[in-house]
């Protein structure tokens, strides 16, 4: 038959699991980069339009980055990564109070392998919505 909820569709669009899995929470950057690509800004974008909808509940955006380079040099890349997106969500209206950074640099790899297989998907933020799930 055709039609029938599967699972997926029945996720509530205001629902968590909607933002992470429909919208997406993760955006990708090229290396060393910290700009926006043109993929990131359409996520972005819609990540800003869910935020507004549920009254911008508090998030976090994790800044990360692939294994090459210093754990230093990473930390501070990840915080300008996390920093781009906060920066683009304030300019869609979400107030700058709702939104914390932090970077983890190199230490919370999604793919652990020494390819750029592995490396491109390590190079990221994500915005982890927190609002009262406590999580």
């Amino acid at each position: 038959g055709d039609g029938g909820g599967s699972g997926f569709d029945s996720i509530s669009e205001s629902s968590i699991d909607y933002f992470t899995q429909s919208i997406g929470d993760t955006i990708l950057f090229q290396v060393n980069e910290s700009t926006l690509r043109p993929d990131a800004i359409e996520t972005l974008r819609s990540q800003a339009i869910w935020l507004q909808e549920n009254n911008a509940i508090p998030i976090t955006i994790e800044g990360h980055a692939d294994e090459q380079g210093t754990r230093e040099y990473n930390l501070a890349l990840g915080a300008r990564r996390a920093t781009a997106v906060r920066n683009y969500l304030v300019s869609q209206g979400i107030s700058e109070s709702k939104l914390s950074i932090v970077t983890y640099g190199k230490e919370r790899p999604i793919e652990v392998c020494s390819e750029e297989r592995c490396w491109s998907q390590n190079r990221r933020s994500v915005t982890v919505v927190s609002g009262g799930l406590g999580n």
